[in-house]
């Protein structure tokens, strides 16, 4: 078997740079396609988007939401790769590759929890003041 080391492959340079993020890209395109939750992801995200431009909410609820939404796609992504590869080294079922896969969800969970908690403090108030207007 013919087999490359680490360090070979790790080697740095424009081509190697501009490959890392193709293999970003793929990843993306991978996930949108066979990630059902990555969906429901976006569309969140792009509610939060239009709520924000309704509301006008400040540089710094922006931030907050942007940080929120990033951490759960990116834990998302995450999700989706630990779970490809518990499949790769165990393809039959094991209960600690259940758990690995279970674990990681919860993960998910966890910061899409807190992303909610952020829109509610948010966007409530704005709601709240909107709705008491009409």
């Amino acid at each position: 078997m013919n087999t490359v080391s680490r360090d070979k492959l790790k080697q740095r340079g424009l081509k190697r740079l501009i490959n890392s993020f193709s293999y970003a890209v793929d990843g993306l395109k991978y996930a949108f396609k066979y990630e059902q939750n990555l969906i429901v992801h976006i569309i969140v995200t792009i509610l939060v988007i239009v709520l924000g431009i309704i509301f006008h909410i400040s540089a710094y609820e922006w931030a907050m939401c942007a940080f929120a939404i990033g951490l759960v796609i990116a834990t998302e992504l995450i999700n989706t790769s630990i779970e490809a590869t518990i499949d790769l080294v165990s393809p039959e079922y094991n209960k600690l590759a259940k758990i690995a896969k279970d674990t990681a969800a919860a993960a998910v969970l966890v910061f899409a929890l807190t992303a909610i908690i952020v829109g509610l403090v948010i966007f409530l108030p704005k709601i709240i003041v909107f709705v008491n207007t009409l």
